[in-house]
């Protein structure tokens, strides 16, 4: 593709323009006529602050009470994710059987809907939940898929890290 004609392009208006000063004072591209629209910007780099939008429009708002929430949710979405990343219902020894087999398909399926969840979550890039995201799955393997907490007779002992649980 030829891009040498991009020179003759010419330059996006200015700032000072009335219809981007509209634009944020009033919230809408039509000077304010009648209706009212939030606009959110979007981070491209890691804040902090509990003024984001995480997964849902809108949530958790400018509460610091739904922040905390927000922050409490993403913790536990990162806990279940390492749970079921580490579950036995993954490692079924009988997984020729058609019934086990559906049992592990949804429950990967389930695990890696869950990660995305938390991968789209840290997207917000909001600090405290990229945080509470790794805090989440640091607590969560440690819980379930290190040796730590296992017996040393448990014959599930492993000498490797397992993959991640996220799937992208």
């Amino acid at each position: 593709m030829d891009h040498g004609h991009m020179h003759d392009m010419s330059p996006p208006p200015s700032s000072s323009s009335s219809s981007s000063s509209s634009m944020m004072n009033n919230g809408s591209m039509n000077g304010g006529g009648g209706q009212h629209h939030r606009m959110m910007m979007m981070h491209m780099t890691f804040f902090w602050g509990k003024n984001t939008e995480v997964l849902f429009s809108g949530w958790p708002g400018t509460s610091s009470g739904m922040y905390a929430l927000c922050l409490i949710f993403v913790f536990f979405l990162a806990v279940l994710t390492e749970w079921l990343a580490h579950s036995s219902l993954l490692r079924t020894g009988d997984s020729a059987n058609g019934a086990a087999g559906l049992i592990q398909t949804a429950v990967y399926t389930l695990r890696t809907g869950l990660a995305y969840l938390v991968m789209l979550a840290v997207m917000s890039f909001n600090a405290g939940v990229f945080l509470v995201a790794l805090a989440g799955h640091a607590v969560g393997f440690m819980s379930f898929g290190s040796r730590t907490f296992r017996n040393p007779s448990d014959d599930r002992k492993t000498n490797y890290v397992p993959p991640s649980g996220c799937a992208c």
